[in-house]
């Protein structure tokens, strides 16, 4: 039977182990993340690409999911393109995401997600080319999210902690989507390796299947890609 978003909201990682807690969020992203984020990509396919930025650029596993995971808040409030109100009102999608995922792995990916919302909202403010990058549905959505914050508000912004991450997963979130969902799963291979020679306390097994858990959805989605298009996607 297929997860719902009621039943995502009521997992604890806790009390079903790390094997079947992934299985369960793997599950509800395959399905849930073939909604539309824009014309070019699915809500699944950007959330790999920013997860794959995220560790192109050398950051650590807890950025990656953060990355990976940062819009799971649209999927949870059915939130994507084939509505015609998409981004006509501001739900909080970050506060619902991070309120799921500070429950599940704590403050390290929670804020983060928490922040990227605002983090646009920093960025727009305070560097002047910024708002030319981004796309027509970003810049809908900014006017909605309150627009470019005040001196104040960017004065608190830099205080809270993880805004510096927050801000680099909104220029992942920011850059141009493709159909393009290939990334780098030799770390991730080597994340599992590194798990398996450790003890295997409860960080470390979770970061493994996690990181078992992105190189599952990429395979996933190059397979849905090969069926919707009949072959391979330039």
């Amino acid at each position: 039977m297929t997860i719902t978003a009621q039943e995502l909201q009521e997992l604890s990682l806790q009390e079903i182990g790390a094997s079947a807690f992934c299985d369960r969020l793997f599950e509800y992203l395959t399905l849930a993340g073939q909604s539309r984020y824009d014309e070019s990509v699915t809500q699944l396919e950007h959330g790999l690409q920013c997860a794959h930025l995220a560790e192109q650029a050398g950051f650590d596993s807890a950025a990656q999911i953060a990355a990976l995971l940062h819009d799971i808040g649209h999927l949870i409030l059915d939130e994507h393109a084939g509505h015609n109100d998409f981004l006509e009102d501001d739900l909080g999608h970050e506060v619902v995401g991070a309120r799921l995922l500070t429950r599940w792995f704590g403050a390290e990916i929670g804020q983060p997600v928490a922040l990227h919302v605002p983090a646009k909202r920093y960025l727009v403010a305070t560097d002047s080319g910024y708002v030319d990058g981004l796309s027509e549905a970003s810049v809908r959505s900014l006017e909605v999210q309150g627009g470019p914050m005040t001196p104040d508000e960017v004065d608190r912004f830099i205080c809270r902690p993880y805004h510096r991450l927050a801000v680099d997963l909104r220029r992942w979130d920011d850059q141009e989507n493709s159909r393009r969902t290939d990334a780098a799963i030799d770390s991730l291979e080597t994340g599992h390796h590194r798990a398996c020679e450790c003890g295997a306390p409860l960080k470390v097994f979770v970061d493994f299947w996690l990181s078992l858990l992105l190189a599952e959805l990429i395979a996933c989605q190059k397979l849905l890609t090969w069926d919707e298009g009949g072959g391979d996607v330039a």
